[in-house]
């Protein structure tokens, strides 16, 4: 229903967590390289429990390649220098939402290749610098399915 990207993510926790929210949302999730980690990576692993097998997960080598891959996807980069609260645009399937790096956020060469009142940021308390990347994609992921009503995707399970 909906894709999260992380561009260039540097802790396998995060990645992990956001696999099993994926999983448990309908969500694609892609991973754009260079990654911070090996996707055997045990932290990672142990981050996404056993919802690895149950998420759809794409890497790319780029975020160009990546966005090759969504033709006519709306992108929405989340950032906290955004223009527009998160809960503002009226979220459609398909619609993607594009995280950057823990440490750095998205690059501004990256955030220019976009709409500016298609840069979404979380509210937060004044002076402090962000939030967890893997709790931002929550808060994003689900208000976009709250949106949807919250509309469930079948999907086959291994074995059946």
């Amino acid at each position: 229903m909906f894709h999260v990207i992380l561009y260039a993510p540097q802790i396998p926790p995060n990645a992990g967590n956001a696999m099993r929210l994926c999983a448990n949302t309908g969500a694609t999730l892609h991973l754009v390289e260079p990654l911070g980690f090996d996707l055997e990576d045990r932290q990672l692993r142990r981050a996404g429990l056993d919802y690895r097998d149950l998420a759809t997960l794409a890497v790319h080598p780029s975020l160009k390649a990546c966005l090759t891959a969504l033709p006519g996807a709306r992108v929405f980069p989340v950032e906290t220098s955004g223009s527009r609260l998160y809960t503002e645009p009226e979220f459609r399937p398909g619609d993607a939402f594009l995280f950057g790096r823990e440490t750095e956020g998205l690059p501004t060469a990256v955030l220019r290749d976009f709409p500016g009142d298609h840069v979404l940021r979380l509210p937060m308390q004044p002076g402090n610098r962000s939030l967890n990347l893997s709790n931002s994609v929550a808060v994003v992921v689900f208000e976009a399915w709250r949106q949807q009503g919250f509309a469930l995707i079948p999907r086959t399970l291994p074995g059946s």
